[in-house]
């Protein structure tokens, strides 16, 4: 036990993390690409809280789902009152639908989300239990057009983040009536197969069977042997519609029957991007149609469709393109009388647009070009006395290792942007 006096070291817990250069850099790359891409599709951003009462995630996902299960961080508050950390952003873009009434803007219900959520899973390769989701959400529109184009939308927005080499694998849950005619097929084959599932699914199948069929232990085996759904007229010309207008938009893709999603809200047209460079754990991305939620919540009737993606994930794919990020000039004082004078440089070239730094301007000449060498920057600028005097800055192309020459201050910032151009 320690003493009272004696320092005690902090860590982080287990399944969380510091992001740290230059990955917390790829991190802030992937966000921008993705805010470029949502401009193109007109989508607007929601900002949702971080804590939202439990009955909200409870009766969006669903109660048999493994978020609430077993991975939703929930507690009681002062109040008294059952909240949770979002697990998942939906739920809570829903929930602002309704309450803010956005139904009546008379604009496209086209939002997207960008923040932290928490689930207490299992720590493994690019999953914490915090973790950074990039997410939309398309309200209103029950028409294929509008699953073709937000599954267009998540390939090319992987595509500008540069993740290549993906495979998009489509799947339709169909309508309500398709799933509850498909569920009384499913749960009989199920009860006369229990004895072969895991202890989960045995405990849930009557509430939710369709939960089965994406549970990780009895999944792969049930998707050879289960009964397949079979999708009403209505839904398979949407189904069929949908992989026409990708093709049309030159998305590849493929069919496979026996992807569910772990959510229960889905309904009608569910997806999966995957890659092949994360190995076994293959998803980098999903979603599909919640037709029904936002009814079942209180709203109007509301056909919508989204996806999320983990940007963790991500930047597992993108590790290699992590780079520290470095100022394009890096300002040096060489004597006591131009440290003030430096300092007023490094405010005039970023007033100009031009990242800049200085280590420490109390340090030998030596040091700060020690330091200037190993902040990746592309020019050194000096100032000593005779600068000074003169009017006049020395300049060094770092990279290059070229000479150091001297330039009039009245032509510098036009120099240094001609050096980092």
């Amino acid at each position: 036990m320690p003493s009272a006096g004696d320092a005690v070291t902090i860590h982080t817990l287990r399944g969380f993390r510091d992001l740290l250069p230059p990955e917390s850099s790829l991190f802030t790359r992937i966000e921008a690409a993705a805010r470029d891409v949502f401009s193109l599709y007109g989508y607007q951003e929601l900002r949702i809280p971080t804590i939202e009462l439990k009955e909200l995630f409870v009766k969006s996902t669903g109660d048999t789902t493994d978020i609430v299960e077993k991975e939703m961080y929930a507690f009681t508050d002062g109040g008294g009152r059952e909240v949770a950390v979002r697990p998942e952003g939906t739920p809570g873009v829903v929930r602002a639908y309704i309450e803010n009434n956005l139904g009546q803007t008379g604009r496209n219900g086209k939002y997207f989300y960008i923040g932290n959520m928490f689930r207490a899973e299992r720590p493994q390769a690019g999953r914490y239990r915090e973790f950074t989701q990039i997410g939309a959400e398309h309200i209103g529109n029950a028409s294929p057009f509008a699953d073709a184009e937000t599954i267009t939308m998540l390939v090319r927005l992987l595509e500008k983040a540069g993740v290549g080499g993906c495979s998009v694998v489509l799947n339709s849950l169909g309508c309500a009536e398709c799933r509850k005619t498909y569920r009384e097929i499913l749960l009989e084959y199920l009860r006369l197969n229990i004895a072969g599932l895991c202890e989960p699914c045995k405990g849930r199948i009557e509430r939710n069977p369709l939960r089965a069929l994406d549970c990780k232990t009895d999944g792969p085996a049930l998707a050879e042997k289960a009964p397949k759904l079979f999708l009403c007229p209505a839904c398979a010309e949407h189904f069929a519609r949908t992989q026409e207008l990708l093709k049309i938009s030159k998305v590849e893709h493929q069919v496979n029957t026996s992807l569910v999603r772990g959510l229960d809200y889905y309904t009608s047209t569910v997806f999966e991007v995957r890659s092949s460079a994360l190995g076994s754990q293959d998803a980098v991305c999903g979603g599909g149609r919640y037709d029904d939620l936002v009814k079942s919540m209180g709203g109007p009737a509301s056909p919508a469709i989204g996806w999320a993606v983990g940007v963790d994930r991500l930047a597992m794919l993108l590790k290699d393109k992590a780079r520290m990020e470095s100022p394009s000039a890096f300002v040096i004082a060489a004597s006591d009388g131009a440290r003030t004078a430096a300092f007023g440089l490094l405010g005039e070239l970023r007033a100009a647009g031009i990242s800049a730094d200085f280590s420490n301007f109390e340090l030998s000449l030596k040091s700060q070009m020690r330091s200037a060498d190993r902040s990746g920057a592309a020019v050194a600028l000096i100032l000593g006395e005779d600068e000074i005097k003169n009017a006049t800055c020395a300049v060094k192309t770092l990279k290059e290792k070229a000479d150091q020459r001297t330039v009039p201050m009245t032509e510098l910032l036009t120099e240094v942007k001609r050096i980092i151009s």
